[in-house]
């Protein structure tokens, strides 16, 4: 170990400059010892630099660096909703994905408030991000579609009109047809779907839009919709008069994301309705509570780590180059059976 110099105490962050007095030697020097340009300094400079840097504490800023190379290694995620379960699942497997190849994710949350969503804009660019990655209601597509002509872009779950870019996202027609043939097999015939509002978000609209095809295919079944807006209320009222309404025979509720679930879960319990005794349940997403209630309530699991790691991966490629035409990549949901669709006669 050299001992050229007594290690210091400080709390300001050292400089290149407080590197190159104490080694004694100049700031380019130094910036080629930082920067993996060692092997155009002598070893005996080399070693002076490592031991003020170790003296001193020094830590390079990688910003800085990166800049000036021209890259920030950052990548930018816009999400609508952070407190929503799928997207914190999801941004864990984009995050992951970021640091396996050098790079930092930096997240902005909307909050459901599309007003927010310009601002956030803005903020992850002044960041110098490299690339995007969208989660959310889209309503200001002029400027993501201006942003997206600047860096390349990622679409995750929402398709966003006017934005002409990669999508990442569910298959939502297999995940639907799965759960209604599910609970077609299980002996449920009449069928309620909870959606969150339909404002536009693409994927809340496809599964509605499977829902009614799949239920043209089997004429054995029925089916309505409702969502489960704001108002726990209204959804409970919704659920009164499905559960009592005359039907074709056993009653089934898919709701078509962990939200709905929740929402109706609470509305259900609310109402005194013991819980999967008149009434199935199908979950479209896994959360962890799920086998929690009433001996598990059945799910149509999506691999939210592999969607996020498949996202990151399509927004490298452009960041690399690839100019070719945008693509879909779909994933299906897991079919996850528990006690909430246990079998009717």
């Amino acid at each position: 170990m050299n001992d050229f110099f007594a290690p210091v105490t400080r709390t300001s962050r050292a400089t290149i400059a407080e590197v190159a007095a104490a080694a004694g030697v100049s700031k380019a020097s130094v910036s080629r010892y930082i920067g993996g340009d060692r092997r155009l300094l002598s070893d005996a400079l080399a070693t002076r630099i490592e031991a003020a840097v170790a003296a001193l504490n020094f830590q390079p800023n990688q910003m800085a660096r990166g800049l000036k190379r021209g890259r920030s290694r950052l990548i930018g995620m816009l999400v609508a909703d952070m407190l929503n379960p799928y997207s914190t699942a999801v941004m864990h497997g984009v995050e992951t994905a970021c640091r396996q190849q050098g790079y930092s994710l930096l997240v902005c949350n909307t909050d459901q408030d599309a007003q927010q969503e310009p601002q956030q804009l803005a903020a992850l660019q002044s960041y110098s991000i490299e690339g995007l990655i969208v989660n959310t209601f889209g309503q200001h597509a002029a400027d993501l579609r201006q942003l997206g002509s600047r860096l390349p872009l990622v679409l995750l779950d929402r398709e966003l009109p006017g934005v002409d870019a990669d999508l990442v996202g569910l298959d939502n027609y297999q995940a639907i047809a799965t759960g209604v043939g599910h609970l077609q097999q299980q002996g449920y015939r009449d069928l309620l779907l909870v959606s969150e509002p339909l404002d536009g978000t693409s994927s809340r609209v496809q599964r509605l839009t499977a829902f009614e095809a799949l239920l043209i295919d089997h004429p054995s079944c029925r089916g309505i919709h409702c969502t489960s807006a704001g108002d726990p209320q209204a959804l409970q009222t919704a659920l009164a008069d499905f559960i009592a309404r005359p039907g074709p025979g056993p009653k089934a509720v898919l709701t078509a994301n962990g939200v709905a679930t929740l929402a109706t879960t609470l509305a259900l319990q609310a109402l005194g309705e013991p819980l999967f005794e008149r009434l199935g349940l199908l979950a479209l997403d896994d959360l962890d509570w799920f086998p929690l209630v009433g001996g598990g309530i059945s799910a149509l699991a999506q691999p939210t780590h592999a969607l996020g790691v498949a996202a990151f991966e399509r927004l490298q490629r452009r960041i690399d180059g690839d100019r070719s035409a945008p693509v879909r990549q779909t994933f299906a949901a897991e079919l996850c059976v528990r006690r909430s669709t246990h079998a009717r006669t």
